[in-house]
């Protein structure tokens, strides 16, 4: 897929909120809906590593996005994912739980000893009551599969230079600070 948005129309793009992640995109995945747009690959993440993503998921800017089923395997050829924190509620603007956001950071090497990179993944999955898998199972007959075992995921790489205090000066910046200097330069009449 990679920038190619084939499925958007022109002009538009994709920045899904968690909630728009949960309720338009992953509560009908999980329900055997279709989503529309039709924008998100189903994609086994785990044995790709994150610079891996272009060309295999949805690309939006520097953001990814697919469908995997959740596994408790989050290991890829030359690193793992490690859970950061709790996880995140997601709620809808009228204060109803939709489902849960668990963030991870993509370790270089073998657990535990990895090398920690600026790669993070949200996984977003269904709060337990917020799959419809039991309409789909009556829908299509006496079948016994548990949908709810999707989840779609966002994949980043995060720049930690937005969260430096630091004060950088831009091109424009540094010019217009050398202008205060004009008091010294004796200009010809």
């Amino acid at each position: 897929m990679g920038d190619n948005n084939v499925n958007l129309p022109p002009g538009f793009h994709f920045y899904p909120t968690d909630e728009e992640l949960v309720v338009h995109f992953l509560h009908r995945k999980a329900a055997l809906l279709p989503c529309h747009p039709d924008v998100i690959p189903d994609l086994d993440l785990y044995p790709y590593d994150p610079w891996d993503l272009d060309g295999k998921a949805m690309a939006e800017g520097n953001k990814w996005y697919f469908f995997s089923r959740k596994t408790p395997n989050r290991v890829t050829e030359n690193g793992y994912w490690k859970p950061l924190g709790v996880d995140d509620p997601i709620y809808t603007n009228t204060s109803k739980k939709v489902g849960m956001k668990k963030n991870y950071v993509f370790y270089i090497g073998e657990a535990p000893t990895g090398a920690k990179t600026n790669w993070i993944m949200q996984e977003y999955r269904l709060s337990d009551g917020g799959s419809s898998s039991k309409s789909s199972s009556k829908r299509r007959g006496n079948q016994k599969v548990d949908y709810s075992k999707w989840v779609v995921c966002r994949v980043y790489e995060h720049n930690f230079d937005d969260d430096d205090d630091s004060t950088e000066l831009s091109c424009l910046d540094e010019v217009f600070l050398s202008l205060d200097d004009m008091d010294e330069i004796s200009l010809p009449n």
